[in-house]
């Protein structure tokens, strides 16, 4: 029988004591696409629905550090996120929401200073004090480099970005979380659940030792730093996953690293269900599946979480099935009565041997890549590539060989039609958003824009910290693809092996 206790150290029975008793889960849903104008809609909505917190998409052009103007923009515009150009399409994003009152999480890497610093000025122009200013940002270039792919610059700069968000965030932000250290999309590329927690925390391992090195106390940053992890099918697994990567980085964090404020111990995490997993075949049996890992993330004590929409397999969602994706979510919190109890599965013989066996393989995962020099030099060597590419090769065969079933796909099939109420995006809106920004760019000061950015530029000739200079150029209204062009000057491209 596990004697440890929820809130105790080393946290594998859930971070508080009472854990949803007094507090339930951030309920997010993750959202944004078109035009700033629509996904500003689409969040008022949410709101209305009784989401407690925002999660933002950016388009991939935004991810990687193009204005809507350049010609590796076109066909990908407001796409798969909202286009961020300018500070304007952020006061356009939130109008009419006070970011006072809302926790916001912004999934951006490579760009994810820019984005910061354009979310500050936005704060400050709202009247808004930025020391109370909460939420997250992702800013986990590491993952990118072994999953996903949208990064700009090499990891060393990379890393020096991120640092310094730490350092800027710890002066005036210190409610907001510098980081979310990504094992989702590590996941989604083919993982395993030991891989998901043994890559991610070593990234995670990777950036303590990084901000050390710069002089940052771990008990301060430390409390700042938040996880993302997936949740799947396989129940029972995944509340034993979220319970041992607890218990793994707390004593990571006290030992290695000699965090002894319990929040720097402290693994805190939003999850979101496995994208995935979801079907575009009988598509409403996605919402069992969501439902499923949903209560897995909640039983595995999630400090927020996304729930997938029924049609994401196929779409963008609509507004009715983000509707019934939230409320997936409300009827676990006010009608299922596992709000009552932390840690539910506590001492049930499956789950604390499935808790253990995925803290020893996890271990050993970690291990080897400090073997290696650390996640950054078993990058290099494409080592979590490799391993993750086996992976996902041995699941899917699994699936063609029918050891493993999947309802709709290789049994139990049957006919139907493609739905005809998916969500489509307008072909128009790369037009509306590059007029939207030549009309920015004639209209701000563009001497202010060449002086700020010149500025950034000497600056990242030196060791200073980058992020209040980027805030410059975003209260000028420089745009984020002349902010990423001016540090890939400087710093260079990532070349991918």
């Amino acid at each position: 029988m596990n004697k440890e206790q929820p809130g105790k150290y080393p946290f594998t029975r859930g971070i508080y004591a009472e854990m949803y008793k007094k507090r339930l889960w951030t309920m997010r849903q993750y959202a944004g696409f078109s035009t700033a104008e629509e996904s500003n809609q689409r969040y008022r909505y949410l709101l209305e629905q009784g989401t407690t917190g925002l999660s933002v998409a950016f388009d991939l052009p935004t991810q990687i550090g193009y204005d809507s103007d350049h010609p590796f923009s076109e066909g990908e515009v407001g796409k798969v996120g909202v286009p961020i150009d300018t500070l304007a399409d952020m006061e356009i994003l939130f109008r009419d929401i006070s970011l006072e009152g809302i926790s916001t999480s912004m999934t951006i890497n490579a760009t994810a200073p820019i984005l910061l610093a354009m979310y500050v000025a936005l704060a400050e122009k709202q009247g808004v004090d930025i020391s109370q200013l909460r939420g997250t940002i992702q800013n986990d270039i590491l993952k990118e480099y072994i999953a996903r792919g949208t990064y700009i610059f090499p990891p060393a700069p990379s890393m020096r970005l991120i640092t310094e968000i730490f350092e800027f965030c710890g002066k005036f932000l210190p409610r907001w979380n510098t980081i979310s250290i990504s094992g989702y999309h590590i996941r989604e590329a083919g993982s395993t659940a030991a891989q998901e927690i043994g890559f991610t925390l070593a990234n995670g391992i990777e950036y303590v030792k990084s901000a050390i090195a710069a002089g940052l106390d771990v008990n301060k940053f430390g409390a700042r730093l938040s996880f993302f992890f997936n949740a799947h099918n396989n129940f029972l697994e995944e509340i034993a996953k979220f319970r041992a990567v607890r218990r793994l980085w707390a004593k990571r964090m006290k030992e290695q690293f000699g965090a002894t404020e319990p929040k720097a111990q402290m693994c805190r995490f939003h999850v979101q269900t496995g994208g995935s997993t979801l079907a575009a075949q009988q598509i409403d049996n996605n919402i069992v599946r969501v439902t499923l890992q949903a209560f897995a993330a909640v039983c595995g004590g999630a400090q927020s979480l996304h729930t997938n929409a029924r049609d994401e397999a196929l779409a963008l969602p609509t507004e009715d099935s983000v509707r019934l994706a939230l409320r997936t979510q409300q009827v676990i919190a006010f009608e299922s009565g596992i709000t009552e109890n932390s840690d539910p599965f506590a001492g049930s013989e499956v789950v604390e041997n499935m808790t253990d066996k995925l803290e020893a393989e996890s271990l050993e995962i970690i291990e080897k890549i400090e073997k290696m020099g650390g996640a950054v030099r078993a990058i290099e060597q494409n080592f979590q590539q490799n391993e993750i590419a086996q992976s996902a090769y041995r699941y899917q065969k699994s699936i063609e060989n029918k050891e493993r079933i999947i309802v709709g796909i290789n049994q139990f099939q049957s006919d139907e039609n493609v739905p005809q109420n998916l969500m489509k995006i307008d072909a128009e809106v790369t037009k509306t958003q590059r007029r939207a920004l030549e009309l920015i760019k004639s209209e701000r000061n563009r001497k202010s824009v060449s002086d700020s950015l010149f500025a950034l530029n000497n600056a990242a000739k030196t060791d200073k910290n980058l992020f209040p200079f980027i805030l410059s150029a975003v209260k000028n209204y420089a745009t984020l693809g002349e902010i990423s062009d001016c540090l890939r000057q400087i710093f260079g491209e990532y070349q991918e092996n």
